[in-house]
This record gives structure tokens, C-alpha cells and sequence, in this order.
């Protein structure tokens, strides 16, 4: 068992011990210095009366910081048992953007009057916050950064990061001009060893690397990672310094995205795990499985339209799972490469030929071994004729597998669709139609020879 495994048990056996009404100090102590998450995975655990009970020996502090670890239903389901007074003391110790996240999943009338139960300057702060979209730079910046005017000296500056920095947060010196545009940053290192009577501005970096408060958390994360961001600066439309995004935030923003497009591209919700009943969930996935019915039904259309070929050659029907199953296979790993090489920009639509060329180069590799083996397993099962109708099926549908699930992801994502939606369920399913097409028209072309 690993340390955090044995801590994560004792922590486990102190809060069993608090349900149980023990008064053991040690164990508020033990309960209110673990890591939130740890509290928040205990919780998550947890029947909700003890989940409160458990939430309010915490100190606001404390329960500020364990508040954004919860997933959603748990944290909705706690903060309407708690009295809004209580919600309203917590969300004042918390930073207005993660505030703002656990408002808005309340409904409007009582995030209301929990927003006026709280400091006003923090409440407005949270309501700034709010008034972005929803996963744009915006709503996951925190307004708290520190910033000094270009005409400051080194001294100043130092001091008036003394005086406004948090000891536990990470941060960055901008520096901003007297309409506060940002104008600048100033590395630590460089401001440490700099004279003190040095101006900033002669020691800042003027190229600096900045977001737009309506940009996509997606985007963001993407400018992040291309510039080895610690913390990125957030921008009005009038470029003045509102905010900053950490790190941090963007890992939480990677994840979050990741999962989404995975789930999405099974037809499905990420949300649908922690949050929905069964019948919300299959009335989630219906429409996706009805399209996807619709198709395959077109494939069954096609198998009794040829009904006369596969009866006078049989053995094509042990054929047909296998060319669909490959050619399908092929598609969707196609789906799957340009799908995450558009959401982390290393596929450009306005390049779009680069990877379809790629992707027919290593189609036709994939088309002409598969092709080779299913041909040689037909020769030797029935005759060359017949080796030469899987082969040059097998070898097409692959290629047509790869340019369909390459090209659609791109399409979607031009006509505005999400990529991730539209591409599996119907690439699948368009495969079949196409393979099954191919094979037994190709078959029915060489009947005279294979039968």
C-alpha cells in the first residue's frame, strides 16, 4: 500500500470516528489539514447527512478549498443542505472564478440570495466573473494578479508584491501603463537582481503572450502548451489587464476536454456518469443509436438487394463481417487521430490535404496487407477469381475507410459542428453501408467466374 493510500485510510478512520460523535481533537485536526481532495473524495462517499455533518467541522477556509473539489452532483446536493448564510461565509474565503462555478450550478432565485448574503466586493467580483461565457477565458481567470505601472522602480515594485501577494499563490509581475494596458512582464530573477532604483519599464519583456476574455478554454490551454506558460494574462477588448489563468487550471481544462470528446465520440456525455438517471441517459444516446440504426439498416437493404449473388456463392457471407470489421477499424482510428489533432491544433484546417495525404499513404500500406491476406485465405477456400473479389474490396473499403475518416471530422468542424460528435457514430456506420456495397457488387460483377 502506498503512502498516499495509508494516509487516505487514517483519514478515512478519522472522519468515521467524528460521525461516530468522537471528541478527540486529534482527529478535527487530522481532518481539517488533510489535502481537499482527499476530504472531498471521502465525502463523495458519504450518505449526504453525513456529508454535512463532516463539511461543517471544517473551518469557511477550509471548506472554500474542498467546495471546487467535489464533482457537481455532490457539490449541488451539499450547498442546498446547508443553511445560505453558511454558503455565502464559504464563497467569501473563496477566489471569485471558483465561487462563480459553484454559483451557477445553483438555481437562479437562491444564487441570488446567496450573492447578496455575501461582502458585497466579493459578490461583485463573482457576478463579473459570471457575466462571460460559459468554458472562455473569462469565467476560468482569477481577477487577483499583481500588476505595477511602467513608470515604477524596481523597489516599488518588489514592495507592492510584499504587500498583495498571497504567500500560497503563484504569480506573475505585469506591468501596465497608466490606462492599465498591459504593456509588459518582469521574470522574478530579473527583478531580484535588478538595481533598485531601475525603472520596470526598462526591464520588462514587451512581447507579451496574452488571451482574450472570450476565448475558449480549449484555446487557451492550446496557447499554454505552445508557449510554456506558467500563468497567461486575460484581456478586455480594449487590452487592459483583467485577469490571469494558471498552470494549473489548464491541466484541470486538458482533462475535462480530453474526457468530453472521448465520450462524445461514442455518441454519449461525460455528464451522464455522475449526474443522470437511466432514462435521462437513453434518452441522451437515443438519437445517436437511432441514426446510427438507420444506416445499418441501409446495409441491410443492400445484403437483400444481392440476396441472389450470396445465394449462389455462400461463402461470401463468411467474407462480409471481416471486410466491414477492418474497414470500420481503419475509420475509426482515422476519427479518432484528426479529432485530437483538431482540438490540440496540430491538425489545420485551412492544411487540410496534409493529413488526408498522409492518411491515403498509410490506408493504401494498410489496404494492400490486408488485402493480400484476406485474398490468399479466399484462393485457398474457393478460387483465384474469388481471391481477387475480396482482395480489391478489402483493399478499397480501407481506403475509402481512411479518406471518410479523415475528411468528415475536417467538414464537421468547418460547417461548426463538433467533430467529435458527428464523426464516430456515423463513420461506423457509413463503412458498413460502403463495404458491404463494394464487396457484393464487385461479386456480382465476377459472378460468372466465382460461382
Amino acid at each position: 500500500m502506498s503512502d498516499q493510500d495509508q494516509d487516505q485510510e487514517r483519514l478515512f478512520d478519522s472522519a468515521r470516528r467524528l460521525l461516530e460523535g468522537g471528541k478527540d481533537g486529534r482527529d478535527d485536526q487530522a481532518f481539517e489539514a488533510a489535502h481537499p481532495s482527499d476530504i472531498a473524495a471521502i465525502l463523495q462517499h458519504l450518505p449526504l447527512e453525513q456529508q454535512v455533518v463532516l463539511f461543517r467541522r471544517l473551518s469557511a477556509e477550509r471548506a472554500g478549498d474542498v467546495l471546487p473539489a467535489l464533482d457537481d452532483t455532490t457539490l449541488l446536493a451539499l450547498v442546498r443542505a446547508l443553511d445560505e448564510v453558511e454558503v455565502s461565509r464559504i464563497l467569501d474565503e473563496m477566489p471569485p472564478e471558483h465561487a462563480a462555478d459553484v454559483v451557477k450550478e445553483l438555481p437562479r432565485d437562491e444564487a441570488e440570495k446567496i450573492l447578496d448574503l455575501m461582502e458585497e466586493e466579493h459578490s461583485e467580483d463573482v457576478q463579473e466573473v459570471l457575466e462571460y461565457p460559459e468554458h472562455s477565458a473569462g469565467r476560468l481567470m482569477s481577477p487577483d494578479f499583481v500588476a505595477v505601472r511602467e513608470d515604477a522602480t524596481v523597489e516599488e515594485a518588489i514592495k507592492h508584491i510584499r504587500d498583495s501577494v498571497a504567500s500560497e499563490r503563484a504569480f506573475e509581475l505585469y506591468v501596465v501603463d497608466s490606462h492599465r494596458h498591459l504593456v509588459g512582464t518582469v521574470p522574478l530573477r530579473r527583478l531580484l537582481i535588478a538595481d533598485p532604483a531601475t525603472a520596470v519599464l526598462a526591464i520588462r519583456d514587451e512581447n507579451v503572450v496574452s488571451v482574450p476574455t472570450g476565448l475558449d478554454q480549449e484555446e487557451v490551454a492550446r496557447v499554454v502548451a505552445k508557449y510554456d506558460l506558467v500563468a497567461v494574462p486575460v484581456v478586455d477588448g480594449r487590452h487592459h489587464l483583467v485577469g490571469t489563468i494558471s498552470a494549473d487550471d489548464v491541466v484541470d481544462i486538458v482533462g475535462e476536454e480530453a474526457t468530453e470528446d472521448i465520450f462524445r465520440m461514442a455518441g454519449s456525455d461525460a455528464a451522464e456518469l455522475e449526474r443522470r438517471s437511466p432514462p435521462q441517459i437513453a434518452l441522451m444516446r437515443l438519437p445517436w443509436v437511432m441514426a446510427t440504426l438507420i444506416i445499418e439498416l441501409g446495409a441491410g437493404a443492400v445484403i437483400h438487394y444481392f440476396d441472389q449473388t450470396l445465394g449462389k456463392v455462400i461463402l461470401l457471407a463468411s467474407f462480409m463481417p471481416v471486410i466491414q470489421a477492418i474497414s470500420g477499424n481503419t475509420g475509426l482510428q482515422s476519427v479518432t487521430m484528426v479529432v485530437r489533432g483538431l482540438a490540440t491544433g496540430q491538425v489545420q484546417l485551412s492544411r487540410w490535404w496534409e493529413p488526408l495525404r498522409r492518411q491515403v499513404q498509410t490506408s493504401s500500406i494498410l489496404g494492400g496487407v490486408c488485402a493480400l491476406v484476406v485474398g490468399s485465405v479466399g484462393w485457398l477456400w474457393h478460387s483465384a477469381a474469388f481471391a481477387l473479389v475480396v482482395a480489391v474490396s478489402m483493399f478499397t473499403s480501407v481506403n475509402l475507410s481512411g479518406f471518410a475518416g479523415t475528411m468528415i471530422p475536417m467538414l464537421s468542424k468547418r460547417l461548426g459542428f463538433d467533430p467529435a460528435i458527428t464523426a464516430g457514430p456515423f463513420e461506423t456506420a457509413l463503412q458498413d453501408v460502403l463495404g458491404v456495397t463494394i464487396f457484393l457488387s464487385l461479386a456480382t460483377a465476377l459472378l460468372h467466374w466465382i460461382s
